[in-house]
């Protein structure tokens, strides 16, 4: 299994703001009271347009979608949390905590991957939603797809029951663990796994101080270890400014690359930057409004796509 891939989906905002539904568990959203809708909305579509033309300059693959005119869905710029596309032909639709968010499946994005790609089999989760039980794609998980293993910090949108049926549907095992970030005096469940680490061919990004248990954080490091692959760890600041929230991918020609937001290259130290840029290039933009206002970054505005066209 091939743990990066050159092609990637997008979806370009219209709609996008801060989401109060989504605020009950994701602690990284903060209000901007400064900022009028028209400008947010503005200002989200030149930080993705930015984006979009950096990694287009270095040959990676960009698919977009633009959003829908109609349905007014704030987080339809994160598509990786309702759907994933795996090198078996598989697609995977998930169940949303947030019900303004379930409103981004739709069925144009996926008849069109099912026309221009073999698509084998989609595997609909999304019926959980009714039993208040949610898995959001990989936002809640993050896989070692060479080593089949798939890392999820468990929270109330990452349940283990349905992780473990999506592990043995794919043959993956699941490595599970809790972590928490401070919010004020107050110790809180991180919403996803993928703000907490981000794993690469020869390496991963994580945060080990917000796994508060000994014994756990001990497995995660041993795990790791076991598979090669190097632990390059990031401090709470760090992860707080989205630094464990990065995606690597290759271009057409086969050349590494990490995504990753401008707040999160700033919050590395040089000693970590070296290690990252003796693996592969860094890619990174300035995402602030969508950081800010949706709680998540450069990784979790990005659909890997491992299916192989018609």
């Amino acid at each position: 299994m091939k743990q990066v891939t050159s092609k990637i989906i997008m979806i370009r905002p219209k709609h996008f703001n801060y989401n109060v539904e989504t605020a009950d568990n994701n602690f990284f959203q903060k209000k901007i009271n400064s900022v009028s809708s028209i400008d947010i909305k503005r200002k989200s579509v030149s930080e993705f347009n930015r984006l979009v033309n950096s990694l287009k300059r270095k040959k990676i693959i960009v698919e977009i979608f633009e959003d829908s005119e109609d349905i007014i869905t704030t987080d339809s710029v994160f598509p990786n949390n309702w759907f994933s596309l795996h090198k078996n032909g598989n697609f995977y639709l998930y169940p949303m905590f947030s019900k303004n968010r379930r409103k981004e499946r739709r069925k144009d994005i996926i008849q069109h991957i099912k026309d221009k790609y073999n698509v084998k089999q989609i595997v609909d989760l999304s019926h959980y939603e009714k039993e208040n039980k949610f898995l959001e794609g990989t936002g809640s998980m993050v896989l070692d797809r060479e080593n089949r293993i798939c890392y999820a910090s468990i929270s109330e949108r990452t349940n283990s029951e349905i992780l473990h049926i999506f592990c043995k549907h794919l043959g993956y095992e699941p490595v599970t663990f809790k972590a928490y970030q401070k919010v004020n005096d107050s110790l809180e469940e991180i919403y996803h796994t993928n703000v907490i680490m981000s794993i690469g061919i020869n390496y991963v990004i994580i945060c080990l101080q917000c796994i508060n248990s000994k014994k756990e954080r001990k497995f995660i490091i041993d795990k790791i270890t076991s598979t090669g692959k190097t632990i390059i760890e990031i401090s709470e600041y760090q992860l707080n400014n989205f630094a464990g929230n990065m995606l690597q991918v290759e271009n057409e020609n086969g050349k590494k690359f990490l995504i990753m937001s401008k707040k999160a290259y700033e919050s590395l130290e040089n000693n970590q930057i070296k290690l990252i840029e003796s693996y592969n290039e860094i890619i990174y933009s300035d995402l602030s409004i969508i950081e800010t206002l949706g709680g998540g970054s450069a990784r979790c505005m990005i659909a890997e796509n491992f299916l192989e066209k018609k």
